[in-house]
């Protein structure tokens, strides 16, 4: 057995099945749940009506093995979507790859890149792959099963959670193989500003890794006068600072949120064509081509903006109703974008969930659940995350108890 497995850590929602062990919540209140991450908004139905119709219409239906590079044709949906919303000029051909959801992209590319070399199992000479802390932990997963040493960056509240990076030490940066950012972040829903992207890829450039930029929520945002738009893209700022041919740097992007099809696994990677010619070579043995219906589907869903559009207004209308009724009870703001709260409450942010859960059956994750003790400190203790991808009136009824809850504990 892979001795490597035994170093990952139960995920977050393993972890909240064992908070909640043994508990009866009240059942005068009907269950609501703010713990997970998935959309709930309703699929549209073209989309659903554009893979149904690759089974039935599609010459060869499921009777043939699709491409790992994906149909031309998607490819080429990826880099008209990529200039109608970035402005970027990307080779279909040789700069982007569809895959089957942002994880297992993030997941392979991971261990497409690290390279262990001589350090063997010497943890002081091992790889380091650098997270943001609290983070997806994927991105931790990832690191480990490549036999690579993850380095935990914290957020800093006081500068809307932005990473620390000039805590990373320098003998740190020489060995780091690969960097992870997550822009707008989970589960803060902070972006990143150019200023920040220009000193990650001047790291980038003195230290030789590689940027994967998970972007995931890029298409949830609150505010249009975010960096003068809608938030700001790893290809969108490399280009902006004359970096063109996006040297080291991959960014993932997904339809789950943008399109509410998570269970449709789509989404596509694009970046520098040299990373990308490997990638491919690691996927075409892993077995990771999209199935040609959920191809046919993501051309649908990538070509439609008006979905998205409407999309983004029922998020903006659920935070606009949300927020302010937890604001008078916790530390907490519209976040830039994403679908997340990221709340400051008092006390023990484990303790907290479970009373919530028992005394008024909803569900919230602990912040710390969400991120590593490192340098010292838990970045996540103290808060939690509420995911508000339910229908608005019931995270409303959500955020009305939780204030009777917070209200109670005082």
């Amino acid at each position: 057995m892979n001795p490597l497995l035994s170093r990952l850590q139960p995920y977050p929602f393993e972890r909240l099945r064992q908070l909640f062990a043994n508990i009866t919540p009240n059942p005068a209140l009907r269950p609501i749940s703010l713990g997970m991450g998935e959309p709930k908004h309703p699929t549209p139905a073209f989309i659903q009506q554009a893979m149904v119709e690759a089974i039935v219409s599609s010459p060869s239906g499921l009777a043939a093995y699709p491409a790992t590079a994906g149909e031309p044709r998607l490819r080429e949906v990826f880099a008209h979507w990529l200039k109608q919303r970035y402005g970027l000029d990307v080779n279909p051909a040789t700069q982007m790859l569809p895959v089957n959801g942002s994880r297992e992209a993030l997941f392979a590319l991971t261990q497409t890149i690290v390279n262990t070399g001589p350090a063997g199992g010497n943890a002081e000479q091992a790889p380091i792959v650098v997270c943001p802390n609290p983070f997806y932990q994927i991105y931790e997963g990832a690191a480990l099963l490549a036999g690579a040493q993850p380095w935990f960056v914290p957020t800093d509240p006081a500068r809307n959670f932005a990473q620390d990076w000039d805590s990373v030490p320098d003998a740190v940066w020489a060995r780091t193989q690969l960097l992870f950012v997550c822009s707008p972040g989970n589960p803060t829903g902070a972006v990143m500003p150019l200023t920040e992207w220009k000193k990650l890829f001047d790291l980038s450039d003195r230290y030789g890794f590689v940027i994967a930029s998970d972007e995931c929520y890029s298409e949830i945002y609150f505010r249009d006068d975010l960096q003068g738009g809608p938030p700001l893209g790893g290809m969108e700022a490399a280009t902006q600072l004359g970096r063109a041919d996006f040297k080291n740097l991959v960014s993932f992007t997904s339809l789950s949120k943008r399109s509410n099809v998570p269970g449709m696994r789509s989404g596509f990677v694009a970046g520098d064509a040299a990373i990308m010619k490997q990638f491919l070579l690691y996927r075409t043995y892993h077995g990771s081509a999209m199935s040609p219906v959920v191809q046919a589907a993501s051309i649908a869903a990538w070509g439609d903006e008006q979905h998205v559009i409407e999309n983004r207004a029922l998020y903006r209308s659920k935070f606009a109703q949300v927020t302010p009724l937890l604001a008078e009870v916790l530390e907490v703001a519209l976040p830039d974008a994403g679908f997340y709260l990221w709340a400051k409450v008092k006390g023990n942010d484990a303790d907290f969930a479970r009373e919530l859960f028992t005394l008024y059956n909803v569900t919230v994750l602990p912040g710390s659940y969400l991120a590593r003790d490192s340098h010292g400190a838990n970045p996540g203790e103290g808060r939690i995350r509420m995911a508000l991808v339910a229908e608005t009136a019931e995270c409303v009824e959500a955020a009305l108890r939780i204030v009777q809850f917070v209200k109670s504990r005082t």
